[in-house]
């Protein structure tokens, strides 16, 4: 059985592809926050230097599987140290893995939703949304545009079903984003 688990101090950034969320998270980092990297991004290197299987462009269903997986389990090394009393920004979370699993039309198991509904982060999750401006594909970001704006709004949907309040970080610059969502953080912890 699964028990639940609240972490108030676990802060979900995420959005579509492209949106300048990684540039975000150095930020945060050169602020001294602790900041858990996104596990599809992990995954993608390790799977194309050791020939896997596990990539959305050759086994959908295992690199979702796989991606899931990997966000429960850090998200459950964190939350077995001794409780944060600081916030920590989580680059993605694992209701990312069932958006993308919306987005293939794949199955979202039991076991999944069980975790989505028990092991809750912050009830504030942190989006960024389309900036054409920024957006650039590379070697594991594959998406075109459109797959981005998609991929942005079924973020909105799947985190809203699982009952998250989203915050739209709006497109500034980088050090203005890092304080707005510094700020909120640091009020709702006051």
């Amino acid at each position: 059985m699964i028990e639940f688990k609240e972490n108030k101090n676990f802060y979900v950034i995420t959005g579509g592809p492209g949106t300048g969320k990684t540039t975000l998270l150095q930020e945060l980092k050169k602020r001294n926050y602790e900041v858990i990297p996104e596990i599809a991004r992990e995954l993608i290197k390790e799977q194309k230097e050791n020939d896997g299987a596990a990539l959305p462009w050759k086994d959908e269903d295992l690199y979702k599987n796989q991606m899931f997986d990997r966000s429960i389990e850090s998200y459950r090394q964190i939350d077995q140290r001794e409780t944060p009393s600081n916030p920590i920004f989580f680059d993605r979370g694992f209701l990312d893995s069932i958006c993308y699993a919306n987005l293939i039309q794949s199955e979202i198991t039991a076991q999944m939703k069980i975790y989505a509904e028990k092991w809750r982060y912050n009830k504030s999750i942190f989006i960024l949304p389309p900036w054409r401006e920024i957006y650039k594909s590379d070697s594991e970001r594959k998406q075109d545009w459109n797959e981005a704006v998609l991929t942005y709004d079924k973020m909105v949907e799947t985190y809203k079903h699982y009952g998250y309040h989203i915050v739209q970080v709006p497109k500034k610059s980088v050090t203005e984003r890092a304080d707005l969502m510094v700020n909120l953080v640091e009020y709702s912890n006051s």
